[in-house]
């Protein structure tokens, strides 16, 4: 594996103290309280994990909420607390719906529920798990979509980075599954992720 670069896209994250300094001016102490705490679950949670290339996963979490502050000016504690916990029940044994709703509350919890796939059923059948979980987020709210899409498009700066063994599958797939659903949303949140998206895509491509 290569190693990554210390000064490349991949490997910048959002601190505590960066998170807590964008969030003071804009969230109540109680809101505070829950991000931080999101923060710290989902740092446990992803503490020894690594993305495929050679970077924290951790770092992921901390970006896509970064992208929801920084570039979309979302600061709904929910939505950035599920943005920050998006994968936590894919790669913990121990934290569960019930846990994540106990301390974030019940719309978190859908959030992420939401956001989960099948990894056991992914392993034989991956394709038909991302055919079907797009299913699931069209019926799902635009705030699930938004947090998917962040995702995504952190996933695409980092795709010059050998982040995914099949960059061009996961373009394409994309682009037929989840992009027609943001573009053919009123959600301006959504329209502006596929913009971006979009910019990503062709800069991967050439």
């Amino acid at each position: 594996m290569l190693q990554p670069n210390p000064n490349s896209y991949n490997t910048s994250f959002l601190s505590a103290q960066e998170l807590e300094m964008r969030l003071a001016p804009k969230v109540d102490p109680l809101s505070m309280t829950r991000i931080l705490d999101a923060y710290e679950m989902a740092r446990s949670v992803h503490e020894f994990q690594l993305r495929n290339d050679g970077t924290p996963y951790f770092h992921h979490s901390t970006r896509v909420c970064k992208i929801l502050l920084d570039e979309l000016h979302i600061y709904d504690a929910d939505v950035l607390v599920g943005s920050l916990l998006h994968d936590v029940l894919e790669d913990s044994d121990t934290v569960t719906r019930t846990v994540l709703e106990y301390n974030f509350g019940s719309y978190v919890a859908y959030l992420v529920e939401t956001l989960t796939k099948d990894l056991s059923k992914a392993k034989s059948n991956p394709d038909q798990v991302d055919i079907e979980h797009a299913e699931r987020l069209k019926l799902a709210s635009a705030d699930c979509m938004v947090i998917k899409l962040a995702a995504r498009l952190d996933n695409f700066r980092c795709l010059q980075f050998n982040l995914k063994r099949n960059p061009l599958v996961y373009v394409r797939n994309t682009f037929e599954r989840y992009l027609p659903m943001a573009d053919a949303s009123t959600d301006v949140r959504l329209h502006r992720l596929s913009e971006e998206i979009k910019k990503e895509a062709n800069k991967f491509l050439g």
